[in-house]
């Protein structure tokens, strides 16, 4: 099965200084892997129109529903979820991450996910700015996600 995030409204490349926040320059937000927080998957720039992810999972049953897992879905079973990690790029490729945004997929419909589950795929839709026009970070559920299937 597929995992696509499908995000918008990148809060941009540079983040300048706040109350409670440092400022950041050359952003840039990708998937970690699980158990790996210096490899992520595909790493847009912070500026990008859009962002999109593709991520292979395994779907097994479990109770009255489904568990998710895959090398970017972290989290034990009931409690999984997708890491967005938010880092600063040098200019030889590597990268320092300074806040995450964690995508539960604990609070997916069970519809939708049986929908997905059966359909091949599931889509997560969300923009990437908070409300201070920072990278978003911290528990990222519904209304701030929309999960459908595909």
């Amino acid at each position: 099965m597929l995992i696509r995030i499908e995000a918008s409204d990148l809060p941009g490349r540079e983040c300048g200084p706040a109350p409670g926040f440092p400022g950041y320059r050359d952003i840039h937000v990708g998937v970690q892997r699980r158990d790996r927080p210096g490899e992520l998957l595909d790493p847009q720039p912070g500026d990008a129109a859009t962002a999109t992810w593709n991520l292979q999972v395994t779907a097994t049953p479990a109770g009255s529903g489904w568990d998710l897992r895959g090398p970017h879905v972290q989290g034990r079973p009931g409690g999984r979820f997708v890491y967005l990690s938010w880092v600063t790029m040098d200019g030889g490729g590597s990268f320092t991450m300074f806040r995450r945004a964690k995508l539960w997929l604990d609070v997916v419909d069970p519809e939708v996910l049986a929908a997905a589950v059966a359909g091949g795929s599931l889509v997560a839709r969300l923009g990437l700015t908070d409300a201070k026009g920072h990278p978003l970070c911290a528990s990222v559920r519904p209304p701030v996600v929309q999960w459908s299937a595909a």
